[in-house]
């Protein structure tokens, strides 16, 4: 018997590219690692101004992806399961900000939220003040990051059908309990992966934060934004900070895709 292609046989001159594209996307990390000051990473990365960044980025991403998933089920419920005029537009706009440029949607929402915004100035009456707070922070992730959810629960969504939750519902299941009891295990792996999309985005955002939320020390400047202003002082800094920034995103996608591919079983041992 043969053995089987290294490759399950894939075209060699796909693996040819496959590995350009790969070595793209690895030999800029590989450079960033021949510049890392080891020396001095421990005390770069341990300085107050750092350490309040992370923690404030970790902390707004968590609150982030969080509005992301109790928003963004609903969303992709809604533009999966039901059929309404305007549909195809509605889902433009919502996926709007996977293309559109950050600096934009953060000068969106400054216009909204921002003292003399559309609804800030009401929001100011009632002694409600958003801009250039930790609060901006969490609302600019959220609003890069809320597509990025709804995009991939959506797919899953209509890929699973509704077989199984005409079942549910033939047998005297209300709406509710088909979604707990059916759908959303169903689509488990799809929200774990759209969730963990979702925090990657929150916590590498920059430009909606910057302009939306500004740069204060503890309270809006995230890790992003010390690592940039650290490159015009600091260029070691920097490095370091851009290295713990990538090693805290592929723990977070690792443990993510773990859990996605332990769902995935789980769910087709009950199938």
């Amino acid at each position: 018997m043969s053995e089987p292609a290294p490759f399950g046989g894939v075209p060699r001159w796909v693996v040819g590219l496959a590995a350009v594209g790969a070595l793209f996307v690895v030999l800029p990390l590989v450079a960033m690692l021949t510049r890392v000051n080891w020396g001095e990473f421990i005390p770069l990365v341990t300085s107050d101004s750092s350490i309040a960044a992370l923690w404030l980025s970790l902390r707004t991403s968590i609150a982030a992806t969080v509005l992301c998933i109790v928003f963004g089920i609903p969303m992709a419920l809604v533009l999966a399961r039901s059929r309404f005029p305007g549909q195809r537009l509605l889902r433009s706009l919502v996926l709007l900000p996977l293309v559109l440029p950050p600096v934009v949607g953060g000068i969106a929402l400054l216009y909204t939220f921002g003292r003399r915004g559309l609804l800030g100035s009401s929001l100011e009456l009632l002694g409600i003040d958003i801009a250039f707070s930790t609060t901006a922070v969490v609302m600019a992730q959220t609003f890069v990051a809320l597509p990025f959810l709804v995009l991939s629960l959506e797919g899953a969504l209509r890929t699973v059908g509704t077989r199984f939750e005409a079942i549910g519902a033939t047998l005297g299941a209300r709406p509710t309990t088909v979604l707990r009891r059916i759908t959303l295990p169903l689509a488990m792996p799809a929200l774990i992966s759209g969730a963990v999309l979702s925090f990657a985005r929150a916590l590498g955002e920059f430009g909606a934060t910057l302009t939306f939320a500004g740069s204060l020390q503890g309270t809006t400047r995230t890790l992003p934004l010390e690592i940039y202003l650290q490159r015009e002082v600091d260029p070691d800094a920097a490095v370091a900070l851009s290295l713990v920034l990538i090693v805290v995103a592929v723990i977070v996608v690792g443990l993510a895709h773990q859990a996605g591919t332990t769902s995935s079983l789980t769910r087709g041992a009950r199938v």
